[in-house]
C-alpha cells in the first residue's frame, strides 16, 4: 500500500502553551474545557525515549491518544481507518511541545530525532488492559512484521 502525506482527519495537533519566568517554566496539559466533546481520559503514564529510537508504529481499534511530547520528537500517522475520507493517508509531524490527539483506527509512531532523551506524557481514554489488567490489550503492533506498510523512511 502507497502512501500519499497529508493531513489525517480526526487527528489533532497543537503548541503546548509554556509559560516562563525567573523561576522556569509551566505547561498545561489539558484543561477540561480545552478537550474535544466526548474525550474524557482514563488514566496517564511518562516514557522516556532515548535519541534515535523509535516507539510503534501500533493502533489501537477502541482507545484515543492525547500525547504531550517534550523533546525533538517526530510524529509519525497512518490512517486505517477503511470509512475515513484520509483513509491510506500518512503523516509525518514534528511536534517538540506539542499535543497529538490520534483517535482509533490511525496507526503511529514516534521517534526521539534529537540528541538528548525525550519525554511523552499520555493521557488516553482507556485503561490499560481494562479494569484490573483483566482485558486484552487494545494494540495492534507492526513495528516487528517484515511485510508490514508502515513504515518510518
Amino acid at each position: 500500500m502507497g502512501f500519499v502525506e497529508t493531513e489525517i482527519k480526526g487527528v489533532l495537533i497543537r503548541d503546548l502553551r509554556v509559560f516562563n519566568d525567573h523561576r522556569g517554566w509551566l505547561t498545561e496539559l489539558f484543561r477540561e474545557d480545552d478537550l474535544p466533546e466526548h474525550f474524557n481520559p482514563a488514566m496517564s503514564y511518562i516514557s522516556l525515549t532515548y535519541p534515535g529510537i523509535v516507539r510503534g508504529p501500533h493502533e489501537h481499534r477502541y482507545q484515543t491518544d492525547y500525547f504531550c511530547f517534550f523533546g525533538d520528537f517526530t510524529l509519525y500517522l497512518w490512517d486505517n481507518r477503511a470509512d475515513s475520507e484520509t483513509y491510506g493517508k500518512k503523516a509525518t509531524i514534528k511536534v517538540d511541545r506539542k499535543i497529538a490527539i490520534v483517535p482509533p483506527g490511525v496507526v503511529h509512531a514516534y521517534k526521539n530525532e534529537g540528541s538528548e532523551n525525550g519525554f511523552v506524557i499520555n493521557f488516553p481514554d482507556r485503561l490499560y488492559a481494562g479494569r484490573n489488567k483483566s482485558e486484552p490489550v487494545d494494540e495492534v503492533r507492526y513495528e516487528d512484521d517484515p511485510d508490514s506498510p508502515f513504515r518510518i523512511e
